[in-house]
């Protein structure tokens, strides 16, 4: 029921709904790109749709809000007129292969944006980049095998490494150090916890913002906020440029080869079961 623009980017993350995926990290770009259209209507913005699809656990219940809080946002943001129609979010329920094959050859970027060291493996950055679209994402798990194919030119890595992560985990990361020299996440966090999503309820978000608050929060989510946001500005440089954008989407198809199962079942005869073909 959500109608979107078809110039518009459509900007996907379609996955298992956990923490350290972090579907929050996108939401919270996108109210602060919704606060940022609200202060400057006459500037020149990407149209752009983002698409949030996938499961939570029945008893994970932050997965839970998460989902909530992101039709509550779509709530508010779809129905506002002032913005234009310029922005528009929808979290698509019973995702299943079925809707992945409507979503996949759609999507203009896709959203691999998981906490550096926690993402082991994950073929879905593979099918989106087969598809056409471009990612985003950390320097984690398949992103770093699809930047060596693609190149680092025509794939948009930002945020703590792997590495990084761990340094901070030993010293002791304090999120709110960030959000004090962030006006535009400290606005952010603000609307969602003084209820302005949830007019009915005004403290159903304060859970979430207690959470990525909380000292020493595992997902490091308001530490990369400001990468992350960096990031979908040169994403949004891009599809300016038509041209240099297809340009890079194919060759983000071209580069897939090397994922095939076919590549992948012999590399396994040969590396790990030590066998030949019949044939």
């Amino acid at each position: 029921g959500v109608e979107a623009e078809t110039s518009a980017m459509f900007d996907v993350q379609v996955k298992r709904i956990h923490e350290y995926k972090r579907l929050l990290l996108n939401l919270l770009y996108f109210v602060t790109l919704y606060n940022r259209i609200r202060s400057n209507p006459a500037a020149d913005f990407v149209p752009l749709c983002v698409i949030f699809a996938g499961k939570a656990a029945p008893g994970y219940m932050m997965a839970k809000s998460i989902i909530k809080l992101i039709n509550n946002v779509a709530q508010v943001v779809n129905n506002d007129r002032s913005i234009e129609g310029r922005l528009k979010v929808a979290f698509l329920p019973d995702y299943d292969v079925s809707l992945a094959q409507k979503i996949m050859p759609g999507a203009d970027l896709s959203e691999q944006i998981s906490t550096a060291g926690m993402e082991a493996s994950g073929t879905g950055n593979m099918k989106l980049s087969l598809n056409g679209a471009l990612t985003i994402g950390t320097l984690d798990g398949a992103n770093i095998e699809i930047r060596e194919q693609v190149g680092a030119e025509n794939i948009f890595i930002f945020g703590l490494t792997a590495e990084e992560i761990a340094a901070q985990r030993q010293h002791g990361y304090s999120p709110i150090d960030f959000v004090t020299q962030n006006d535009e996440l400290a606005r952010t966090l603000e609307m969602i916890e003084s209820g302005f999503f949830t007019p009915e309820n005004l403290a159903e978000g304060k859970p979430i913002v207690d959470r990525l608050l909380s000292e020493g929060e595992p997902y490091f989510i308001l530490a990369d906020f400001g990468a992350y946001a960096a990031a979908q500005d040169a994403v949004d440089d891009l599809y300016r440029r038509p041209g240099d954008w297809t340009r890079t989407a194919v060759l983000n198809t071209l580069s897939m080869g090397t994922f095939s199962s076919d590549r992948s079942i012999r590399e396994y005869a040969q590396r790990i079961w030590h066998i030949k073909p019949v044939l």
